[in-house]
């Protein structure tokens, strides 16, 4: 660990909580805790269910396998608990009996240019496994692995294969008993192939051979043929062309269509999300014809749209369509869910239209989830969560009777939450900026009058936030102890309309940033936030936004927290070149003003912290931060042993990490006791 502090402010602690605000502050404990239950799933049969629980005897710190019988579910789950090296981390259940198991290790070696983070050489990182079982976990085999496929390949080769998911599930094929699509990938020919693959007998049946530009699209639910393909061209220059291929039926041959086809710079989505049996038409997901991805209709014959979209939303994307995986609703359209605050689902199917709104009406101020059932829907798989109450999950029998299967934390009270809204600001050039607004509970802005404010952007950038208890409970945390949190979905996130998306490129540090402070300075004129007790909190390009705030001049915050931070987009833009398609698509927005570049403008104090394994924004871009303003403001860099980049953390590591942000705050932002 290292600690410099090595100039003070003179403005004296601020007390956090207004003296009427009831919550209770969720301690690091809570927060820090591998979560009772997550993940549950359903088999395709509704006979199983899947789940990974917190280890029986573990104290909440190591993680277990946990699958229930559906037919004896009254006898409990059989449940085992991760190994010492190799930790699970998720479950599925599949059908005949099998659950697929997902499983992480950490791995220190020299990688050979392989992998995340490759540049590095000798890396410390993680291996994943997907692994495949029986409901008594009597085995673990490498789940769809092919033996021997690498023989004859070298240790560097070898060692690359551990790194990378070389196979997986692509289809369940519900109808069929044991039969699923999965690809496998061949490292010696750079190339993936799908298969049918039967569950039980292991026998794989070859269903397309890819190539390195070639890969295969939508296979048909109900069959397993394939009926598109994706493939890429490249035009000159740094652009691709990407087609979508559909199989015509009269001569089996892949045919490009016109109307499915863009340019890589151009960056439209453009996916198959179904077929209907009837007219041969196909769902299609895109932002072609509107700022929102909408769900179209795609004649093949015709080679044209429908004169209107299927289902468009004004503000907000269709994300999926939900497709009946049952005999009696097979492959019938009964679902579409759309990106707001939270994903929301709207069924058209109407006996499940009837028993979700029953169930919203049963769980009032939560979101519900249909996430499984079985054909008759005498059994159906539900959770529920809000932001002031973690994800639980639940057996509806009989469209009557509800069983918990357990609550991801029983431990939080919900009355020591408060409000969580969907916001628009505008920015200073105009722009609309939808954000999340968490506030304290309690908090009334007549009575108790501004709330010191946290400005959390997530990272990415291409991403966004979705409302509900947060993954990291970051929120959680900071709301119990008097902060709002305002999480900007800032230009450059994604998911959230094309304008949006695009008006971030190019703009690190720079208009990108603007929206943040815009965010904060929003808050304050109205009556929510004091601007003198503003802090910025981000992880990942939001440890880049913290860095950046921290020497921009003007910047409202009054201290800075970066968690895995870039900070210098010189070497990180040399990283992107690596991979051409990469470098247009992604690479060539990535410029702006550069943290590294303006270190002698620092002006408040910065805690930086990354993980030892974090392959993703390697060490070097906190430390190098550090080194270079360490004599001019308090600071704190802070290397987590053994973190990675992503979730899910250790207990010690949520535990070292929210001290760090609570001893920061309390100290070098001068907050007083938080």
């Amino acid at each position: 660990m290292h600690l410099k502090s090595t100039l003070r402010y003179t403005v004296l602690p601020l007390a956090i909580a207004a003296s009427t605000l009831q919550a209770d502050p969720i301690s690091i404990e809570h927060i820090a805790r591998e979560p009772s239950i997550r993940g549950v799933s359903m088999s395709v049969d509704g006979t199983q269910l899947a789940a990974i629980v917190a280890a029986p005897g573990s104290d909440y710190r190591e993680t277990a396998l946990a699958t229930w019988n559906l037919d004896q579910f009254d006898k409990g789950p059989v449940v085992t608990p991760s190994g010492d090296k190799m930790k699970f981390i998720g479950a599925s259940a599949l059908k005949a009996g099998r659950i697929s198991v997902t499983g992480r290790q950490e791995m220190t070696a020299a990688l050979g240019g392989c992998g995340e983070g490759n540049a590095l050489g000798a890396e410390a990182t993680f291996v994943f496994k997907n692994y495949l079982t029986d409901m008594q976990h009597s085995e673990f085999e490498e789940a769809f692995e092919e033996g021997g496929r690498m023989l004859g390949a070298g240790q560097t080769t070898k060692r690359c294969a551990e790194l990378n998911s070389l196979a997986g599930l692509v289809r369940m094929l519900p109808l069929e008993p044991r039969d699923v699509i999965i690809y496998r990938y061949d490292m010696l020919k750079f190339t993936t192939n799908y298969y049918r693959y039967d569950l039980d007998t292991r026998k794989v049946d070859l269903l397309f051979r890819g190539s390195p530009e070639a890969s295969a699209g939508f296979f048909h639910p109900r069959t397993g043929e394939l009926l598109t393909r994706n493939d890429s061209e490249a035009k000159g220059g740094d652009d691709y062309e990407q087609t979508i291929e559909i199989r015509n039926p009269d001569t089996g041959d892949f045919e490009v269509h016109d109307a499915l086809t863009t340019m890589l710079r151009d960056r439209y989505q453009v996916s198959i999300a179904g077929i209907d049996d009837a007219s041969g038409k196909y769902y299609v997901l895109t932002d072609k014809f509107s700022d929102q991805v909408q769900a179209w209709m795609y004649d093949p014959k015709t080679r044209s749209f429908d004169d209107e979209p299927l289902v468009a939303h004004p503000n907000f994307p269709i994300s999926s369509l939900g497709f009946g995986n049952q005999p009696s609703n097979f492959n019938q359209l009964i679902s579409f869910t759309v990106g707001g605050r939270v994903p929301e689902t709207t069924f058209v199917d109407p006996q499940l239209r009837s028993i979700h709104d029953g169930l919203k009406q049963a769980y009032p101020g939560q979101d519900v989830y249909i996430q499984g059932y079985n054909d008759d829907l005498s059994r159906i798989l539900v959770a529920t969560q809000s932001n002031r109450h973690p994800t639980a999950y639940h057996l509806l029998y009989d469209r009557k009777r509800v069983q918990t299967i357990g609550n991801s934390r029983p431990w939080i009270d919900p009355d020591d939450l408060g409000e969580q809204k969907w916001i628009t600001y505008t920015a200073r050039d105009g722009l609309e900026i939808p954000a999340l607004l968490d506030l304290p509970a309690g908090w009334d802005k007549e009575k108790d009058g501004p709330v010191p404010l946290v400005v959390n952007p997530h990272g990415g950038p291409w991403s966004r936030d979705t409302g509900g208890w947060s993954n990291a409970g970051w929120v959680e945390y900071l709301t119990s102890r008097g902060f709002a949190v305002l999480r900007p979905q800032y230009r450059g996130s994604s998911g959230l309309g094309r304008r949006l998306w695009l008006a971030g490129d190019a703009q690190w540090g720079l208009k990108m940033q603007e929206d943040k402070d815009d965010g904060a300075q929003y808050l304050v004129d109205q009556g929510i936030a004091d601007p003198e007790r503003m802090v910025i909190f981000g992880y990942s390009y939001g440890g880049f936004a913290a860095a950046a705030a921290a020497v921009r001049p003007d910047s409202p915050f009054r201290c800075a927290i970066a968690g895995a931070p870039v900070t210098d987009l010189t070497r990180l833009g040399n990283r992107w070149s690596q991979s051409r398609v990469q470098r247009v698509m992604q690479g060539t927005t990535v410029r702006g003003m550069d943290p590294m570049n303006n270190t002698d403008k620092v002006h408040m104090p910065v805690l930086l912290y990354v993980g030892s394994r974090d392959v993703r924004t390697p060490d070097w871009h906190a430390e190098d931060f550090y080194e270079a303003i360490k004599d001019k403001v308090p600071s704190r860099y802070v290397l987590i042993p053994d973190m990675p980049h992503q979730l899910p953390w250790y207990y010690e590591q949520h535990e070292q990490t929210l001290a760090l942000i609570e001893d920061f705050l309390e100290k070098e932002c001068e907050f007083g006791e938080i």
